[in-house]
């Protein structure tokens, strides 16, 4: 027989690849970082030193924010870090509380579908389009936030699955001083 407090093998299997997905997220973004600020390095050397500024910093400096912000949200959102108002569900008792954790998981996971689906069809509109100055297709700056929309709508599932299994170990910010 099962011990209730041990997740079945399917849902060991799901976190291990939710938990990578969320480490890849967080090494993009990471990367991303980096290559911002190099390019941005590069930016104020070309132009004081060389007196020759390069002009396609700025439009990849912004493909690399939409990567940080919304691989990073996503990251956070699996991770439990994501920016969240927890307030209200701390001055409820914690049958109220579950409702509230429910119901903003639900909301969160159909934020994300929502995310992803119209981040497609944006993605699908602006491909053939190019950024200017860099040459690049136009769907690159919606591709981020539809990949996080998907990755927000997975992590929020499996939030809501575990949640339902009795399984979730998820505490608020104040819950864990």
């Amino acid at each position: 027989m099962r011990d209730p407090h041990t997740p079945p093998a399917a849902l060991k299997w799901m976190d291990a690849a939710y938990d990578l997905l969320a480490r890849i997220c967080v090494l993009l973004a990471g990367i991303a970082l980096v290559v911002m600020t190099a390019i941005f390095a590069w930016l104020v050397f070309g132009r004081y030193v060389l007196n020759d500024t390069p002009t396609w910093v700025e439009q990849v400096s912004l493909l690399l924010v939409m990567v940080i912000a919304f691989l990073g949200a996503a990251a956070g959102v699996h991770n439990h870090t994501h920016l969240s108002v927890v307030i209200f569900r701390n001055m409820v008792p914690t049958r109220v509380r579950s409702v509230f954790v429910f119901v903003s998981d639900i909301l969160m996971a159909g934020f994300g579908g929502m995310m992803f689906w119209y981040g497609i069809e944006l993605t699908k509109f602006k491909w053939n389009t190019l950024i200017p100055l860099i040459q690049w297709s136009e769907g690159l700056r919606s591709l981020p936030l539809t990949i996080s929309g998907a990755l927000l709508f997975l992590f929020s599932t499996r939030h809501l699955i575990r949640l339902c299994l009795g399984l979730d170990v998820r505490q608020d910010n104040i819950d864990q001083g």
